[in-house]
């Protein structure tokens, strides 16, 4: 069993959004953590928010609290106000799930 998340951004900043990437990788690497997909989406036909998406990913833990531990981790806070806060306008979580 792991844990998955289906996320949606809008990317402001695709470089400074590459850097975080970049940044983030070892920490995430550290919990076992990784993404499955990853999409730059251009036309939404349908959304259940109002906010803009032209990124989207799942990314997946062994479990939903070593995804808790993850992204709370001063490491990764660090890293996320550097370059995730300046990159990407909004974050929409679609879905998240147990995974077999």
């Amino acid at each position: 069993m792991s844990y998955e998340m289906l996320v949606g951004l809008n990317v402001l900043d695709d470089d400074k959004y590459q850097q975080y990437r970049t940044a983030m990788k070892p920490i995430l690497q550290k919990y076992d953590g990784k993404f499955g997909y990853d999409f730059k989406v251009s036309d939404v036909l349908l959304a259940e928010t109002s906010e803009a998406i032209n990124r989207v990913f799942t990314i997946n833990f062994p479990s939903s609290s070593v995804m808790e531990d993850f992204f709370s981790d001063p490491d990764y806070i660090v890293v996320k106000k550097r370059h995730f806060e300046e990159s990407v306008g909004n974050t929409t979580i679609i879905s998240s799930y147990e995974k077999s």
